[in-house]
């Protein structure tokens, strides 16, 4: 498995990573992607899937027995030595472990502790159990994953457990080892991902105020009613994406699809979308997705394949870039991002 650099530019910074599932490791490998020691804490009996995966890059690992005085007391010696610890389990248990926040107020002030839930440290579904679709239905994001007649849908653990949890975390860590660096005080970051997908959501709330957002799917380009943002079906069953949001695009796709006679400036007349999203359907089932690309592919129509998981390493311009890298195994895995300069 590939290693992070150790003069990426979180090159010095120690983390403990408590070992668990979803967002706690995407934002370990995250941190150790950019030259942070990440150092994950295993208890005997780890799932198997916590460990050995793409997540795990980067970072070494440790067993140790909580329920014994020896490994609480390493554990506490490993985080006493760290400027951060995460976490994502439910509220009360590191402290039941005797490995909570209050446990290193004395020794020491300075350390962050990232705590990542989903509904947060406090309030009162805290204790609930749930999951990535759970978190993200609460905040209302989910309603509009929606088309007319179908029941919401997401991809899997994308927007709750990486986007709103993990994400927030690792913002909430740096924000809070700033702040450490210059008044020697550390925090206690609560990223919990009802918060973080809310957050998330800001430009639509924003748009819903000024009047430009309609929760009604059909006047609302976004809600997949219109005939020049959304994924279309091809004549092989796969599919491929259009986003002609501006009018320039809007014309350019037009003119590629040979709808010469459809009047551009009328793009946003929603009573026009149904009989228009029919034409442009009919027209995209005409060829295969994989010819479709050849002809839209880098122009300004705003086009993509849709790509499966498998098929996404092997995209020339993710090639171009190396945005995917191999492990030891042969097995495609997302590369270190964002880049930098040097």
């Amino acid at each position: 498995m590939q290693a992070p650099s150790s003069r990426g530019p979180l090159a010095g910074l120690h983390v403990i990573e408590m070992a668990g599932l979803g967002p706690c490791p995407l934002t370990g490998m995250l941190l150790a992607d950019h030259g942070a020691d990440v150092l994950v804490i295993d208890r005997p009996g780890t799932p198997a899937i916590t460990t050995g995966t793409g997540l795990d890059r980067g970072k070494r690992r440790v067993t140790l027995d909580l329920k014994h005085a020896d490994g609480l007391a390493e554990a506490r010696r490993l985080i006493d030595g760290a400027d951060a610890v995460i976490e994502g389990f439910r509220p009360g248990v590191m402290e039941r472990l005797g490995l909570g926040p209050d446990t290193f107020v004395a020794s020491h002030p300075r350390l962050v502790y990232g705590r990542v839930t989903g509904w947060g440290q406090t309030g009162p579904l805290a204790q609930a159990a749930g999951h990535d679709i759970n978190y993200v239905a609460l905040t209302g994001v989910l309603s509009v994953a929606s088309r007319p007649g179908v029941v919401p849908s997401i991809p899997a653990t994308l927007i709750g457990d990486m986007g709103g949890g993990a994400m927030l975390l690792a913002f909430g860590l740096m924000a809070a080892l700033w702040d450490a660096q210059r008044t020697g005080r550390g925090r206690v970051v609560d990223a919990a991902m009802v918060d973080g997908v809310g957050l998330m959501s800001s430009l639509l709330h924003s748009l819903r105020a000024a009047g430009q957002w309609a929760d009604d799917p059909a006047r609302n380009f976004f809600l997949h009613g219109s005939p020049f943002y959304d994924c279309f079906e091809c004549a092989d069953g796969r599919h491929v994406s259009l986003g002609a949001l501006e009018p320039q695009f809007y014309a350019a796709l037009l003119q590629r699809l040979g709808l010469t006679d459809v009047d551009p400036a009328a793009q946003h007349d929603t009573r026009q979308w149904p009989a228009l999203r029919e034409r442009v359907a009919a027209r995209i089932r005409e060829k295969t997705r994989d010819e479709w690309t050849a002809l839209l592919e880098g122009s300004d129509v705003c086009f993509a394949p849709v790509l499966t998981l498998a098929e996404a390493p092997q995209h020339p311009h993710a090639q171009a870039r190396g945005s995917f890298v191999q492990d030891d195994d042969g097995h495609w895995q997302p590369a270190a991002a964002p880049r930098f300069s040097r």
